[in-house]
């Protein structure tokens, strides 16, 4: 009888454990919309890191592209063009950075930290990509204002004291710079997620 039970009891525990729940987007107005996607980096980031803006930018695009109704987003490449022709692009008005790219909605992810050491700290790895995340409505009451914003704070590894010589620079860039990716494109779309297994570090704000 005890043995039984015990056997129930685990495999409710199992049950449970593996559940997965619906997550709503937190910003659903990209739908039927031509979107961009703009990434900003400060010089020291993108010299250490130097294909960091464009990876997150062309992912995140490729997300939204995928699942987001109606969503017709803009090449990355031409993107990246009009930021390479236009220097001061980072000074023009929000409503502007809309008009000139001939979109609706941009998101614009503004990366205000990207390391994967604790500071000062060279012989562990401990992950961090954060940013504000802003929404450029064309057509909104303020274009110059962002109509919505979030910011998003992804950590890779999860677990502390993580020593250099268990994991290779390249693994570490990789797993931060897909989970931010990852938290990034949830904003704009309902998705599924392990209920006890999304405790990985990462949020939204």
């Amino acid at each position: 009888m005890g043995g039984g039970c015990k056997a129930l009891g685990a495999a409710a525990y199992l049950i449970e454990r593996d559940k997965k729940i619906e997550i709503p987007a937190q910003y659903t107005g990209l739908e039927n919309k031509t979107i961009a996607v703009v990434v900003h980096a400060d010089m020291a980031t993108l010299y250490e890191h130097p294909t960091i803006a464009n990876n997150i930018a062309t992912n995140v695009a490729g997300r939204i592209q995928t699942n987001v109704a109606g969503a017709r987003v803009r090449n990355p490449r031409d993107i990246f063009a009009w930021q390479y022709h236009t220097p001061g692009w980072i000074t023009v008005p929000y409503g502007d950075i809309a008009r000139e790219l001939d979109v609706d909605r941009v998101v614009y992810i503004d990366i205000y930290e990207y390391r994967l050491h604790p500071i000062g700290n060279r012989w562990l790895w401990e992950g961090v990509c954060a940013a504000s995340v802003g929404i450029i409505e064309r057509d909104g009451l303020d274009p110059d204002v962002f109509a919505n914003s979030f910011n998003v704070v992804a950590k890779f590894p999860t677990v502390t004291a993580v020593g250099v010589d268990t994991a290779t620079r390249s693994q570490i860039e990789t797993g931060l710079t897909y989970r931010f990716i990852e938290e990034t494109s949830w904003l704009f779309y309902d998705h599924i997620v392990p209920k006890y297994g999304n405790n990985r570090g990462d949020s939204v704000r």
